[in-house]
């Protein structure tokens, strides 16, 4: 019998390509070739799919951020079916063959915000990750929080900035936010790997940490800061009708004296430590698992997520986030905490393609 092909894509046209790339570096290292024939494909920054060449660079080296070599073949998937065409200057198209699953590692707006699972949901292919609506929910900070207070989950105090009210009405825009005391946090509301975050101790840090932010999002959240420790747990859609579930809770800390997770806390090394288990009381470990699957169950997630929450001993459990396509090196956090709960990135990475094989076409 065949190998089942997966398409693994990765890159993208947002600020979070370079994540991608890392991510899908480790996920193309851990794919058992003997069980699965591999299709790389990159999304370079203009737009074009490629098949990605054996040049490609997916760590970061001396510095610099790795991007899709637009040099490969580009492809294009027909909307009559499920079959790459790979068109090579001067040649003629060759049919890749089927692809049973793919696996997009990607992030940020137009691929982790349920952009990109559309396409594969109107193509009919099968992929790794949660569904159009569950993404798109989960990118949107703001309706994630919407969503999550309605399940009951406990969140902080936040103000939505959107273009109209900023350009139109930002003496009340301020006001609100004064409203939440300093300091803020400021952040798209739709981006990842904490470009675009500020931290805002004064109105003007604030005005200017709104507009840092709509360099990256026109829509953005102003969050009250938690003076907590940062807590997050991976969820993990279990095989048939058996409920999700949560791995050992860890804590993460910034090194090297920086206030909070930017992008080179997260990515760049000993900018960030991670603690599994984390040293919270018993209880509240499992409170927080319990509340990690309620959040997952809340968006309808699919596939893999990480949630994030703030403790403090005084207030309890906060929510903060819930990602849908978390950071997947071999050494981001989710992969990280699936390891210490006996599920090495390997066999997570089988797994997350097993479920998605399993997985009708379609509406579910």
């Amino acid at each position: 019998m065949s190998k089942p092909r997966v398409a693994v894509v990765f890159g993208g046209r947002n600020s979070e390509h370079a994540v991608s790339l890392m991510g899908a570096g480790s996920v193309l290292d851990a794919i058992d070739r003997s069980k699965y024939e591999v299709i790389p494909i990159g999304i370079a920054q203009d737009g074009r799919w490629v098949l990605a060449t054996s040049d490609q660079r997916f760590a970061i080296e001396s510095g610099e951020l790795p991007v899709v070599d637009g040099a490969g073949a580009a492809l294009a998937l027909p909307s009559g079916g499920n079959a790459l065409v790979a068109y090579d200057a001067g040649s003629i198209p060759v049919e890749l063959g089927s692809v049973d699953v793919v696996f997009p590692v990607m992030h940020g707006p137009f691929a982790e915000d349920g952009t990109i699972q559309g396409l594969l949901e109107m193509a009919g292919v099968r992929y790794v990750g949660s569904g159009v609506l569950a993404s798109a929910v989960g990118m949107d900070k703001a309706h994630m929080k919407t969503v999550m207070a309605a399940a009951g989950l406990p969140i902080g105090r936040y103000v939505v900035v959107r273009d109209r009210d900023w350009r139109l009405d930002r003496e009340r825009v301020v006001k609100e936010a004064e409203s939440l005391g300093f300091p803020v946090f400021v952040k798209p509301a739709r981006a990842g790997s904490s470009q675009g975050i500020s931290k805002a101790s004064d109105r003007s840090e604030l005005e200017a940490a709104v507009e840092a932010a709509r360099q990256h999002d026109p829509k953005v959240l102003i969050e009250a800061a938690i003076a907590g420790r940062e807590i997050e747990c991976a969820v993990l859609e279990s095989p048939g009708d058996e409920p999700a579930a949560a791995s050992i809770p860890g804590e993460v800390r910034v090194e090297g004296g920086q206030e909070f997770f930017d992008f080179e806390a997260k990515y760049y090394p000993d900018q960030m430590s991670l603690t599994v288990p984390a040293g919270i009381p018993a209880e509240t470990a499992e409170e927080l698992r319990a509340m990690a699957v309620r959040a997952f169950e809340a968006l309808e997630c699919e596939g893999l997520a990480r949630v994030d929450f703030f403790y403090t001993p005084d207030s309890g459990l906060v929510f903060n986030e819930i990602n849908t396509m978390p950071g997947f090196t071999s050494l981001s956090v989710a992969p990280q905490l699936w390891a210490a709960s006996g599920l090495p990135y390997p066999a997570l990475v089988d797994r997350l393609i097993q479920l998605a094989l399993a997985r009708s076409a379609g509406l579910r």
